[in-house]
């Protein structure tokens, strides 16, 4: 790794929500640590045998509803949480929410029935690290695990893309479809340099890191390390929430500003 390099994402320690307490983190376990949630025990159980079919993930849990899954997440200390969305009590976003503000917390996946469903896009505004389809084959969730343990997010370019399409002019609030949303100003937005600024709007449009690479004539590695200071100055876990600032301030889609 070159100087100029952003510092690969450092090691989690156990989960701590706002009330201080703390759960145990397991050291010296190369395995990826996952929490099922879904209020189905027979989709629970599917995941389940998918993922311990395979010696470099364990599931460590499983919860029912979002309540269940914060309280499981302090004890356990996964590193990817599988969410889904729709279940009693506490739904998954709000879950989300409360696990994506945890000191050094888990990656939460946003199981989903629908591609565009207004539930997952607000999950990932909630602090997820990308969507999964309930029906997704079993190479692509343990390729997404992989991906959002190793602190990659998992919407892909091509689904970005889509997602942006059906939302860029109405951000939802809460699963809310069609309700409009203004720009929010936000001061993080000038710690950026002109170079990252353009960087930032390229990843808000759904670019791979080789795809800007070759729209801004420099090499994949520099663009890694411009996304990588871009993420660290706005204070963003990943390439999601990136693209969801972006179109929250303003900067990118039908409201960017000219």
């Amino acid at each position: 790794m070159s100087a100029n390099d952003p510092p690969p994402p450092r090691e989690r320690a156990s989960g701590e929500f706002s009330n201080g307490t703390r759960g145990p983190r397991p050291s010296g376990s190369a395995s990826i640590r996952v929490l099922l949630v879904d209020d189905q025990p027979l989709l629970r159980l599917g995941f389940r045998m998918v993922i311990d079919a395979h010696d470099d993930m364990t599931v460590v849990g499983e919860a029912g509803d979002g309540a269940e899954a914060m309280r499981l997440t302090v004890e356990l200390a996964p590193d990817v949480v599988l969410m889904d969305v729709r279940m009693p009590g506490t739904d998954g976003i709000e879950a989300t929410r409360q696990i994506a503000q945890t000191a050094d917390g888990p990656r939460v996946l946003i199981l989903t029935t629908f591609d565009l469903d207004a539930y997952a896009f607000s999950g990932l505004r909630a602090g997820a690290s990308g969507f999964l389809l309930k029906d997704v084959p079993p190479s692509d969730l343990l390729s997404a695990i992989r991906a959002v343990a190793s602190g990659d997010a998992v919407v892909a370019p091509s689904v970005t893309r889509r997602l942006l399409d059906a939302y860029a002019d109405r951000l939802p609030e809460d699963g809310a479809a069609g309700a409009a949303a203004e720009p929010v100003a936000d001061e993080r937005v000038a710690r950026l340099t002109e170079r990252e600024h353009e960087v930032l709007l390229e990843v808000a449009a759904g670019r791979s890191n080789a795809e800007i690479a070759a729209r801004l004539v420099v090499t994949e590695a520099t663009v890694k390390t411009h996304v990588g200071r871009v993420l660290t100055k706005l204070e963003l876990r990943d390439r999601v929430q990136a693209v969801i600032f972006a179109y929250e301030c303003g900067l990118a889609g039908g409201q960017a500003r000219r």
